[in-house]
């Protein structure tokens, strides 16, 4: 009777996400995505590796592809920690506006924009001109 409930799975039950079980964990979250779920809740993944983060974007992009808003909830240090590694929070959080600050604060070397400051390095050349003009007159 409860079979048709049953696959609604918000994922609370995974506890890692590496090479050893991403398929598994990838196949499951389409799965509970098909049936209808749009929340994971992935507070109990404690062991991740770096193709964590890549469940996570293929989950995603499959939620939007079916046109669905799908939430990362309750993610543990570790996986957090992965996210902002791989530079990922915007795609995976796009709703997370503190994420997303955190992004914006990170691409700051936009300010490049400062660093040629040429003006003492012209300066230097014009001197080491004019000590070569000198030198000239000297011979």
């Amino acid at each position: 009777m409860n079979a048709v409930t049953e696959p609604i799975d918000n994922l609370q039950s995974l506890t890692s996400l590496t090479v050893l079980n991403a398929t598994a964990a990838l196949e499951r979250g389409l799965a509970a995505l098909r049936a209808g779920q749009t929340v994971f809740d992935l507070r109990h993944v404690l062991t991740v590796d770096s193709v964590a983060v890549s469940v996570m974007l293929a989950w995603q992009r499959a939620a939007q592809a079916a046109g669905i808003n799908l939430q990362l909830k309750n993610l543990p240090p570790a996986l957090q920690s992965l996210t902002k590694l791989y530079g990922v929070c915007s795609l995976l959080f796009p709703t997370d506006v503190k994420l997303e600050q955190d992004g914006a604060l990170a691409r700051n070397p936009a300010h490049d924009e400062f660093s040629p400051v040429k003006a003492p390095e012209s300066v230097f050349s014009k001197k080491t001109q004019v000590e070569g003009d000198a030198s000239h007159h000297h011979h």
